[in-house]
């Protein structure tokens, strides 16, 4: 039997300024709710003391040697994850944890996947131009694709069924995990929705997005989850 309902999984790498925060934040947040819960960091091959500060709070933490990627992080806290409901948020202090409850309602009501929106609402002025102008591109190609409409492909801030996530066989290893979270969900007909968030521009560091590498894996990714196999793990 399962020890928690909900997991929170928060990737890290070199976010030794804020980790600290958006974990305390978090388990507040959580204890609040009183249900079963328990928050994975994956520290993924940090040089400052992002590890080393996570293990101080209430937190499972799983390091990895090198730098692998979001996507690879994300992946490998699911292999740890005991919750029945995955949360996941990013480690830079952007998203803010008292909207967890927000994202997670949906899903007792018949909804698989929720993604925070940052365009949902009047956040636009939080996010940069140019990953507005790339967020823009993303999100067209997949209502191409798909039909569907989708404001914000690229959220790190979503909460989904642990079912799901085991269901869409996911590859990716870096941002472009996002996009394929969001394509193979709405192909596999899984409901999908969209939930407005509050977004501060991060205080301490810059993105680790590169535009133009990951932006090109991005649409590559959009274009594999389209016609990639999809797992029934119905009964």
């Amino acid at each position: 039997m399962r020890r928690s309902a909900v997991t929170i999984v928060i990737p890290a790498y070199n976010e030794e300024k804020t980790i600290g925060n958006v974990i305390s934040e978090t388990t507040s947040i959580m204890n609040g709710l009183d249900v079963p819960y328990e928050i994975i960091v994956v520290d993924d091959g940090s040089t400052d003391k992002t590890g080393q500060i996570a293990s101080t709070y209430k937190a499972i933490v799983i390091s990895n040697k090198k730098n692998c990627g979001k996507g690879y992080a994300l992946r490998k806290a699911l292999q740890h994850a005991s919750g029945d409901i995955i949360v996941t948020i990013d480690s830079d202090g952007e998203h803010k944890p008292k909207e967890i409850p927000d994202l997670i309602e949906p899903l007792f009501n018949g909804t698989d996947i929720v993604a925070g929106s940052r365009f949902l609402g009047n956040q636009r002025r939080a996010t940069k131009n140019l990953n507005v102008i790339g967020n823009f591109l993303f999100n067209a190609a997949i209502m191409t694709l798909t039909g569907k409409v989708v404001t914000d492909s690229q959220t790190g801030f979503r909460a989904v069924k642990r079912h799901v996530l085991e269901t869409l066989n996911l590859e990716s290893d870096g941002y472009e995990i996002e996009a394929e979270i969001t394509v193979k969900g709405l192909r596999n007909g899984f409901v999908f929705k969209e939930k407005p968030i509050t977004v501060e521009r991060r205080q301490y560091s810059i993105s680790k997005l590169k535009l133009l590498s990951d932006g090109t894996r991005i649409l590559k990714t959009i274009l594999r989850a389209k016609f990639a196999k999809i797992t029934d793990y119905s009964d």
